[in-house]
């Protein structure tokens, strides 16, 4: 049953018509929990009072799969305007985005182009920037695009999804350039072919990237709500004398806000990853389809209403 639901709201993530009427009518039916509203302006409350309870954040402006320049354009001069706001507004915030937002499916120029205009502000106003990673047809060409930024300029990382069998090799690669990883278990509807069906395989891999990341000298990210890959963490961050500042534990916006807080009281850094923007259907349905409890959120919500 729990897969069945995972599958139609990952279906449903994909749906143009439903993303289009969601633009319109704005953020209802529960999404708030999960987006710091509309503007740049309502998610830099949201990262303030985050910022207050020693948490620190990085900020997406929600959009993915654009399909012509002008609005990849667009959605690129959205990031150097929350990156400006951070810098203006002295928060601890990073940025992360995603390259289909950045016109990946148009052209690798237009990404580059897109990707420059960012990291250049970002340098200025010292704000590092994430790549996401999406689905798996777009994962080598990201990888790709990563490593080439990579070499010419340090405020950059990007997102490893444990899931997929190339995982493991991918790890490998990165290693010879010292990457910023954000390890993840991943969230897209992949065929069993390129990915982990089962979900044991999938936190062994979860493990091994890891630790094998963490043991490679690497900063790395673990993002994840599993209590047990944060005391694994924990365990091997004792046993191998890993310092605290080689690692950060990351949590969705809305997600397990307490156990957020008990990371940070027992010492650890605690990175709260905070969307915002109109285009938040897609990024939504997928947060229904990773937890149930997400959707049973969502219904006492509407029934409210």
């Amino acid at each position: 049953m729990e897969q069945a639901m995972r599958n139609f709201f990952l279906f449903l993530s994909k749906n143009k018509p439903m993303t289009k009427l969601a633009k319109k009518y704005g953020l209802r039916f529960g999404a708030g929990r999960f987006v710091a509203g509309s503007s740049i302006l309502q998610a830099v409350e949201v990262i303030r009072e985050l910022n207050s309870q020693n948490l620190v954040v990085t900020i997406d402006y929600l959009g993915e799969f654009v399909d012509n320049e002008r609005e990849a354009n667009e959605m690129a001069l959205e990031c150097v305007e929350a990156i400006r706001a951070i810098g203006r507004e002295n928060l601890k915030s990073q940025l992360s985005l995603k390259m289909t937002s950045m016109g990946l499916d148009i052209s690798e120029e237009v990404v580059i182009k897109n990707m420059r205009l960012i990291l250049d502000e970002a340098t200025k106003q010292n704000v590092f920037v994430t790549i996401d990673m999406e689905d798996y047809s777009r994962c080598g060409k990201t990888i790709d695009i990563f490593t080439r930024l990579k070499s010419e300029y340090d405020n950059i990382g990007t997102v490893i999804q444990a899931y997929l069998y190339r995982t493991e090799k991918d790890i490998d690669d990165l290693n010879a350039y010292s990457p910023n990883l954000r390890l993840v278990k991943g969230a897209y509807k992949e065929s069993p072919e390129v990915a982990f069906p089962d979900k044991k395989d999938v936190d062994d891999n979860f493990k091994k990237i890891i630790k094998t990341h963490l043991l490679n000298g690497n900063y790395t990210a673990i993002a994840t709500h599993d209590d047990e890959m944060i005391e694994y963490t924990k365990r091997l961050v004792e046993e191998y004398k890993i310092p605290h500042d080689q690692f950060e534990f990351q949590m969705l916006f809305g997600i397990r806000v307490e156990r957020q807080r008990e990371l940070v009281k027992e010492g650890y850094k605690m990175r709260v990853y905070v969307p915002y923007g109109t285009d938040w259907y897609g990024y939504f349905m997928r947060r229904l389809a990773e937890r149930p409890a997400n959707v049973a959120f969502v219904l006492k919500g509407v029934v409210k209403k």
